[in-house]
């Protein structure tokens, strides 16, 4: 007599037999093991500059705040900004150390031109920056303004996603912040003609301020 069983009858029996039939898990470290290998004798520091880069991120590397100062000065001045805002008050504490003028409230907020905030994590893996609500930055200023410059510390460094939110899991315990971002370098899109246009959905520019700490 043929056989008419078909193959996803076949399937399907192949599965329940499985289920059926209890076995240890040949690999039990397997979802902590890394998916990638670890980088060759590089800095973390070096490994995220390089990747955050590739994406269009621009990355700057400061010894003290007073280095940190200088770099936005001029950066600020060659770009002309003038309404940079910013609303997280350890941040504000640095800025007000050396009297960096900025908008610690939303007044004139449509007319923002640089969006100033801290992070939870950088991922040097693929150059990302992890972001949450939990601050008094909350969803906007990450999103709003066309510049969005994030100043991070050395300790905030880690090698893969998955370090990353072990971080802010540790750092939040069960308060977990009810939004986390992956940012991975400015706003874009290449939907209209294969086009890639930055600020699509968001800023245009996006840097890294890194400092040992």
């Amino acid at each position: 007599m043929r056989d008419i069983t078909t193959s996803k009858e076949k399937l399907l029996k192949k599965i329940r037999q499985a289920l059926l039939e209890k076995r240890d898990n040949p690999y039990p470290q397997l979802e902590s093991m890394p998916h990638y290998p670890p980088p060759e004798d590089e800095l973390l520091e070096v490994v995220f500059a390089e990747a955050f880069t590739n994406v269009s991120g621009q990355f700057a590397y400061c010894e003290d705040e007073v280095q940190f100062i200088e770099t936005l000065l001029t950066l600020a001045e060659e770009r002309k900004w003038r309404k940079i805002y910013c609303w997280e008050p350890a941040l504000q504490e640095v800025l007000n150390r050396y009297e960096y003028p900025f908008f610690e409230t939303d007044k004139d907020f449509d007319d923002a031109e640089v969006g100033f905030t801290l992070c939870e994590a950088l991922v040097a893996r693929n150059g990302s920056i992890l972001l949450s609500n939990a601050n008094a930055a909350g969803r906007r200023l990450s999103i709003y303004p066309p510049v969005h410059i994030v100043l991070a510390y050395s300790s905030q460094l880690v090698l893969d996603l998955k370090d990353g939110f072990k971080l802010i899991k540790e750092k939040y315990g069960q308060n977990m912040p009810s939004m986390i971002s992956n940012v991975t370098g400015p706003s874009r899109t290449a939907d209209i003609e294969k086009t890639l246009v930055l600020g699509a959905h968001g800023p245009k520019e996006l840097f890294v301020f890194l400092l040992d700490g």
